[in-house]
């Protein structure tokens, strides 16, 4: 309910007894979810069991079944934190007017029509719904009728240029030490990235070692290892509030932490005790830097057909093979390097991960470890650590640095990292998504046409609110897994919701911000051109939207 200090004018916008409303409004998009379910688990099944080849052939219905699931999963969290905040007495008028709009907009496109991608829209009937009937009760049907109008979004965005000194577009519901966290990685990228970063990208040059070298005295390579292996024992909350502001400033920044989090939750995961007394405290400090190995040219997602081979010859394994789209290769000290050592098998089974030690590069020898070569992927953004493709002809990895000390338990001791990898990516694409309106809202306020600023034109400002609105979906999403994640739930599938919603709301922020600017976001001088090339990547590594949708439909008819 309105406040007080809220005019007439806001009172009027904001739908009373909101959360009421919305918490109505959550049991027959469950219920509807459910029935969908249902229904294509008994189209699709086989026996009783739903194939992963079913799925496939079925892929518009189950990923449109993912994406329905993801929206629901996304009203219940904005519900949560809703009723969080309201019972902190943190309710104000920016967090209801999010909170309507979303609920406003969400349950419109359930029932019309949710974008997969710019020109794939499910529909109700795609996932076996003759009818919108069951989820159009009068809650749901004022809420899309009320909620998202234009007048709340022009009220949402007023109030967001009187607090424009505030953090974040509304409050968090996060608690004080990790807003603390916050504040603290957000000075850091507003003095030390945001005014290089464009520079950065423009030149295609690496981030520089003092970046690196102040990140690890802050301890973002060591944020979520083991106190008692050097590292700082903290949440995986933190560490999605730091990738958000770092990503934030350059995504390249926010994603230097990703290898570290991976290499570290591998040994974690799979590792014998002296190799995490060996490699933890190193990756930490960031003595050594990692990097991930695992993509071959021709197999994409498709990890089980790797074709790399390692053979054991005594006390080291020789590989040879190709990877490709490797991050910040280079400059690594290590290589967390996925490789068949089975060479019977053609799937899964056979794969074994390494600890793969490499001399790290300068620009005139990138690549002097012997038995390894590598070239340069030019690419369109996420620049900073620069891309390669390998090539490995009899270099030799030793024995010890098999994880785990045991072959052919590679693919699994990857898959344990999946949901911590995704959770990581949704919390970049939020940053992303953040500096994406960070620059707009500003260029927004200081360009004049027709005799006013670009923000005083109903349209401009909607794709301002509707940024901040999606920002805060995404952002409740992806701290709901972190939290499952930190309370030892399995969370694969929510992680695999914040993923696949982070990605899309970061590329429409930032496809959205460009358009604001005009002619002048297509010129590269403009920091916007930047973050809609960083953007794009979201929605294809660490699981392209398609493969993340698939697994999650998977899980959901299993």
């Amino acid at each position: 309910m309105p406040h007080d200090g809220q005019d007439m004018t806001a009172q009027s916008i904001l739908l009373p007894d909101l959360l009421t409303l919305t918490a109505a409004a959550v049991p027959p998009a469950e219920a509807l979810l459910e029935t969908a379910k249902s229904g294509l688990r008994a189209e699709l099944a086989t026996d009783g069991r739903v194939s992963g080849g079913a799925v496939e052939a079925n892929q518009t219905a189950a990923h449109g079944l993912a994406w329905f699931a993801t929206y629901v999963q996304s009203l219940k969290q904005m519900q949560a934190w809703a009723e969080k905040l309201q019972g902190e007495g943190k309710f104000g008028e920016v967090e209801q007017l999010i909170h309507q709009i979303a609920f406003g907009e969400y349950l419109a496109q359930m029932v019309g029509g949710i974008p997969m991608s710019q020109g794939e829209i499910i529909r109700l009937s795609d996932i076996g719904i003759d009818s919108a009937d069951a989820l159009m009760t009068h809650e749901v049907r004022h809420l899309i009728a009320k909620g998202n109008s234009q007048a709340a979004r022009l009220r949402l965005v007023e109030l967001m240029q009187e607090r424009s000194a505030e953090i974040t577009v509304g409050a968090t519901g996060l608690d004080d030490e990790l807003e603390m966290i916050r504040e603290q990685f957000r000075r850091f990228a507003v003095d030390k990235i945001e005014p290089h970063a464009h520079d950065w990208h423009l030149k295609d040059e690496l981030i520089p070692m003092e970046i690196i070298e102040e990140l690890a005295e802050m301890g973002v390579f060591g944020l979520t290892i083991p106190e008692e292996y050097g590292g700082f024992g903290l949440s995986k909350a933190s560490m999605v509030v730091v990738s958000e502001e770092l990503s934030r400033g350059y995504i390249g920044v926010g994603s230097l932490g990703t290898r570290s989090e991976i290499a570290a939750e591998l040994i974690i995961c799979g590792g014998t005790e002296a190799q995490k007394e060996s490699w933890l405290p190193r990756i930490s400090s960031a003595e050594i830097l990692p990097t991930a190995v695992f993509t071959e040219p021709n197999t994409g997602s498709d990890l089980g057909a790797l074709r790399t081979r390692a053979v054991k010859e005594g006390d080291t394994y020789k590989v040879t093979g190709n990877k490709t789209w490797i991050t910040h290769a280079a400059r690594a000290h290590v290589m967390t390097l996925l490789a068949r050592t089975d060479p019977s098998t053609s799937d899964y089974k056979g794969l074994s991960m390494f600890l793969a030690e490499k001399t790290p590069g300068t620009d005139d020898a990138p690549f002097p470890t012997p038995g390894m070569t590598g070239g340069e992927i030019e690419v369109l953004g996420y620049r900073g650590m620069k891309e390669y493709e390998l090539g490995f002809d009899g270099f030799e990895v030793k024995s010890e640095n098999l994880l785990g000390g045991e072959e052919g338990k590679g693919f699994k001791q990857l898959m344990e990292t999946f949901e911590s990898a995704r959770i990581q990516t949704a919390a970049r694409a939020i940053g992303v998504a953040q500096s994406a309106l960070d620059i707009s809202m500003k260029y927004a306020q200081d360009r004049k046409q027709f005799g006013k600023s670009l923000i005083d034109f109903p349209r401009v400002a909607s794709k301002l609110a509707m940024m901040a609105v999606e920002i805060m979906i995404s952002r409740q999403l992806t701290y709901f897994s972190a939290w499952e994640k930190d309370n030892g739930v399995r969370c694969d599938v929510e992680a695999g919701m914040a993923k696949l919603l982070g990605a899309r709301v970061a590329w429409a922020a930032a496809d959205n911000g460009l358009q604001i600017h005009g002619g002048n976001g297509f010129a590269m001088e403009y920091a916007i051109s930047r973050v809609l090339c960083d953007a794009r990547i979201l929605n294809i590594f660490e699981g392209a939207a398609e493969i993340q949708a698939q697994v999650i439909a998977r899980r959901l008819l299993a």
